[in-house]
């Protein structure tokens, strides 16, 4: 039995990430790294044993400099779906072991909290020992039925939407490799402007094309193009069973198309032929939100709740940090030094 912590460098994380049968992009070392700077580093905790393995990605922000000036660090898992990976045969001896070898390591790093995006499948996890709380409800698409039930489990109205985008000339072409990715970035920086979206979703391009050098067949565009135009398009990443919508937008003049209804649409089809096991659509904003109304549309039965994990490693120390940077500005936050 061992525990182990790998840089995004070390070739023994992505050795023991193609070891496991789900694969999932988000505990990549290329996806992870996407995410570092100068005051946070991309690190993964793993086990390896007989009875299991886990595979938990996160990342290790300092808190030496401003406002915090202390000699400690905090953990958030990247952005999208995390936590405590596991594949094995006992998942409650290895959560046994696993959790009080990392929190040593994590005592020795002075890291004073963790907050984690965790994953839509149980299954697919160890037990958190920190505070769980549904956030939001995400929508998946289960991708076992035939063509023609899938058809006949979305919303009429999609239907009805991908027949007029099929009428309208709209067609449809998968990248694999980023070569529309002008076309992508276009389109995706008229959606954030138009919706107002906070900061944390405006990527620039250099990670896009991070994307395309460190996860090569871990990901896909879809563009929907209506006179030789893209219209519509989506990034949709890619996992062993699992296939997940990620960042996308849509001109507002080609809305009467409804181009991205039949792109995500024709995205089941091509998850499916690709013998995957779900499309991932996400959720919304907020609870019951326009955005999340639409994904449901796709798959009315598909409902999975979403939850984050919070844990205080460091209780007098989060209490400081508070208390230095004053009251909070986000009721709720976490860690709410940060807020």
């Amino acid at each position: 039995m061992s525990f182990r912590v790998w840089t995004a460098e070390a070739p023994e994380w992505l050795e023991h990430w193609s070891s496991w049968p789900a694969r999932e992009v988000w505990a990549h070392p290329g996806y992870a790294a996407l995410y570092e700077d100068g005051a946070t580093r991309a690190l993964c905790a793993a086990w390896q044993a007989d009875e299991g393995c886990v595979l938990y990605p996160l990342l290790l922000r300092d808190l030496r400099g401003e406002p915090f000036h202390v000699e400690a660090s905090d953990t958030i898992t990247p952005y999208g779906y995390g936590g405590p990976f596991f594949w094995g045969t006992a998942r409650e001896a290895v959560a046994a072991a696993f959790w009080p070898a990392y929190d040593a390591w994590a005592a020795e790093q002075s890291i004073v909290s963790e907050f984690v995006r965790l994953a839509l499948f149980d299954d697919e996890l160890l037990p958190y020992p920190g505070e769980r709380e549904q956030m939001l409800v995400n929508v998946v698409r289960d991708l076992e039925p035939d063509a023609d039930a899938l058809w006949m489990d979305v919303d009429h109205k999609v239907r009805k939407n991908v027949k007029k985008a099929r009428r309208s000339g709209v067609r449809i072409e998968f990248d694999t490799q980023g070569a529309r990715l002008d076309d992508f970035l276009r389109l995706y920086q008229h959606t954030l402007d138009r919706r107002d979206a906070p900061e944390r979703y405006h990527f620039s391009r250099t990670f896009f094309e991070a994307i395309h050098a460190r996860l090569p067949g871990q990901f896909v565009y879809v563009h929907a193009l209506h006179d030789d135009r893209v219209v519509s398009s989506e990034l949709a990443l890619v996992s062993e069973r699992n296939v997940y919508s990620f960042l996308g937008g849509t001109l507002s003049d080609a809305y009467e198309l409804r181009p991205n209804d039949l792109l995500k649409y024709e995205l089941i089809l091509w998850s499916k032929a690709a013998g995957k096991s779900r499309f991932v659509l996400g959720g919304g904003y907020e609870p019951d939100d326009g955005i999340f109304r639409y994904k449901r549309s796709f798959a009315p039965r598909g409902l999975i709740p979403f939850f984050v994990g919070r844990r205080v490693l460091e209780p007098v120390l989060y209490r400081d940090l508070t208390e230095s940077v004053g009251s909070p500005q986000k009721t709720g936050y976490f860690p709410l030094y940060r807020s």
